[in-house]
């Protein structure tokens, strides 16, 4: 048993070690991925070489056309380890444009689906508005192709997904998470800049996993699965997410029931585990 456990373990592949190309090309089907405006295009952020920041050529997004399952698919990946995952008025425009283009698919015909793989803090802060701009047009492309086809979110770690994109990532009609990730509309960081050192300690990593981790977030309902870190098994989730089709009801459209559970909270006590897990597991 412990021999098969070890060849077990030495035959993953971990997904989170993958950059962001990597990822995209794992998951769809071999052979299938073809790159939109990669690298060579030079479509990079204007913005950051006035402050000083070296752009990237495919500013941190990259967006892979193929197939998942013999089906016509895009895959979306964040590139985390560029300015933190955060996304601009370049990155964003790639993504929601891509989105759109697979809700025009459907519109013609062909059945594309997206998977997006969040990697992010959210909005650039260099550059705010445009960044915001883009993440609410981000918003409204998953809201549109998910009339049509499932909207899979895939968050791996370790940035997480965060700011508006947490917000995107709610749109979706199905989100997948590994114990490496993390979900939050604000990161540890911001909250206790905000709140204080004895409200959120960014540095005690227990804490905040148990709170926004990626099990965390599982067992209170706010993600649909919950999977190991390796290419195989994340494949495996996507695929039988993909087979159910469409959602009843999207998470999104449940926001009445969000709210109360929100309102039922005691905020004058601070939030452990337990507590998170029993707001949201409430009848």
């Amino acid at each position: 048993m412990a021999d098969q456990n070890i060849q077990r373990l030495l035959a993953q592949r971990s997904f989170t070690e993958l950059g962001a190309r990597e990822r995209a090309r794992a998951l769809l089907d071999a052979g299938s991925f073809r790159e939109l405006v990669d690298p060579f295009a030079r479509l990079m952020s204007p913005w950051l070489p006035k402050q000083g920041i070296v752009p990237q050529a495919d500013d941190g997004v990259v967006v892979g056309k193929g197939s998942l399952d013999g089906q016509p698919a895009v895959v979306i990946a964040i590139e985390g380890a560029f300015q933190g995952g955060s996304l601009g008025e370049v990155g964003g425009a790639k993504i929601a444009g891509a989105l759109e283009l697979a809700a025009e698919d459907n519109r013609n015909g062909t059945p594309t689906r997206a998977v997006l793989l969040l990697e992010t803090g959210g909005v650039r802060l260099q550059e705010a508005n445009l960044g915001l701009s883009a993440i609410a047009e981000i918003q409204a492309a998953i809201v549109d192709l998910r009339q049509y086809q499932p909207v899979i979110g895939l968050v791996a770690g370790p940035v997480g997904c965060f700011g508006g994109m947490s917000i995107a990532a709610g749109l979706c009609s199905y989100l997948l998470v590994t114990r490496e990730a993390r979900l939050g509309l604000n990161g540890p960081q911001v909250i206790e800049q905000e709140a204080g050192l004895d409200e959120y300690d960014s540095r005690d990593r227990p804490f905040i996993w148990s709170l926004t981790g990626g099990e965390q977030r599982h067992a209170s309902g706010l993600v649909d699965g919950y999977v190991s870190d390796d290419v195989e098994a994340i494949r495996s989730e996507l695929h039988g997410l993909f087979a159910k089709g469409k959602p009843e009801l999207e998470r999104s459209r449940r926001h009445a029931w969000f709210l109360q559970r929100l309102r039922d909270v005691d905020t004058s006590i601070q939030a452990d585990a337990a507590a998170v897990r029993s707001a949201y597991q409430g009848a």
